[in-house]
């Protein structure tokens, strides 16, 4: 009998870090790719890149696909809540002037945001504990970013940007979860793909004019977030979200700006401040109160 993955621990821990870590290291790319070409632009080249990576993988594979017209409908829709209005929000947010540090404290807010629309129409019963962790996720990671907010960077542009962002990673995560809990992710990833080159290409060359500074590092940016983020952080995300509270999942988005703080550390030799050591403290507590769940007792 196969084991569930709820029950493979290992598994499903190793898709968690796996997705923190790319998640948190993301910013560095989008950063690099935005030197070479506007949000609408990069991203169309991005997922058209991902378009190149998928369609092989399901020529080949051959994905059984057994959804309706109603499921290709719910999968557009999440596509374009997920990859279109939220990447297009970040990138935008970026591309503006905002900081990492403000951009990952608005858009912690998804956890919280989650947890609020999970606990009233998704039937999820959340403790006074798992709430008490998510307020500390927050606050530990206004904490961890603090040395980097100044809220003088923010104009009308880059707060509608923010809050499109917000609300497409939002909406988008749990409308996949609600609405295509069964469908295939390789053939979703490359429906999806598509959409979204569908809705941000024409606005790419109206708004942009398709202008791209072709280097390499650009290319390398792109690979990064395709194959790293789109494809394989997106499609781990999905599962822990088919086996797992929704709340519990989205709490790992607290995890990220930690990471990125690890990364500035590592690669620039930027040393975090006490205040962003203390968040990092905080914002672990609060996410093992959400995630932590008591072990049943073994079945005899």
């Amino acid at each position: 009998m196969t084991t569930p993955l709820s029950e493979r621990r290992w598994f499903a821990s190793f898709l968690a870090w796996y997705f923190v870590a790319i998640w948190g290291s993301g910013f560095l790319a989008t950063k690099i790719g935005l030197q070479y070409a506007a949000p609408f632009t990069f991203l169309t080249l991005r997922f058209l890149f991902g378009i190149a990576c998928m369609l092989p993988i399901v020529l080949i594979m051959r994905p059984r696909w057994s959804a309706t017209r109603a499921d290709l409908g719910h999968l557009i829709v999440a596509g374009l809540l997920m990859h279109a209005m939220h990447l297009a929000g970040s990138h935008y947010t970026q591309y503006l002037g905002v900081s990492a540090g403000i951009t990952a404290v608005l858009l912690s807010v998804q956890p919280l945001l989650t947890a609020l629309i999970a606990s009233r129409w998704m039937s999820e019963q959340l403790s006074a504990r798992q709430w008490l962790g998510i307020t500390l996720g927050l606050a530990g990671v206004v904490l961890v970013v603090w040395h980097k907010i100044d809220v003088r960077e923010m104009t009308i542009g880059s707060l509608l940007a923010v809050i499109v962002s917000l609300l497409g990673v939002t909406a988008g995560t749990l409308y996949q979860r609600v609405f295509c809990p069964l469908v295939d992710l390789r053939m979703a990833a490359l429906v999806q793909f598509v959409v979204a080159v569908v809705a941000l290409a024409p606005l790419a060359w109206l708004i942009e004019d398709f202008k791209v500074n072709w280097a390499w590092p650009m290319f390398g940016a792109i690979a990064f977030l395709v194959i790293g983020a789109s494809i394989l952080a997106v499609n781990a995300l999905h599962t822990l979200m088919r086996y797992g509270e929704a709340t519990r999942v989205t709490s790992l988005i607290y995890l990220t700006p930690i990471f990125a703080v690890v990364l500035e550390f590592a690669i620039f030799k930027v040393v975090p401040t006490a205040v962003s050591v203390i968040g990092i403290a905080v914002t672990c507590a609060g996410v093992a109160l959400v995630a932590w769940k008591r072990r049943q007792p073994a079945r005899r």
